[in-house]
């Protein structure tokens, strides 16, 4: 490999690290079913993981990014069975999803104060 090659793959290396990271974008319809399908499975991935019994009610807010994959950054509302019937707490879940491949992962889920 010729020096005028290295050059041109390290420059573009370093261009492609100096692109700007995804950013949050917000989700305009937060009732869009894939949406609430990502809702669902935080929930339902939260409780295998913690043996609670929450249950979902649906996504209030919600913000999406791009990064090798989607991000979503959701505030869902869930019942404890606590609370009583009817009352809602709500939480904040980050999925990463990798649409090509079916795939979703549960990154983060805790209650938002």
């Amino acid at each position: 490999m010729n020096s005028r090659a290295i050059f041109l793959l390290l420059l573009s290396f370093h261009a492609s690290a100096m692109l700007p990271a995804g950013r949050w974008s917000p989700i305009s319809n937060v009732n869009d079913p894939h949406v609430v399908e990502v809702g669902k499975f935080a929930v339902s991935e939260y409780d295998m993981e913690s043996k609670s019994e929450l249950k979902f009610v649906a996504v209030v807010s919600g913000e999406s990014k791009v990064v090798a994959g989607t991000n979503y950054r959701l505030i869902v509302a869930v019942n404890d069975g606590v609370a009583g019937p009817g009352a809602s707490k709500n939480y904040e879940a980050i999925v990463w999803e990798k649409q090509w491949l079916k795939s979703m992962n549960l990154t983060s889920f805790k209650p938002v104060v």
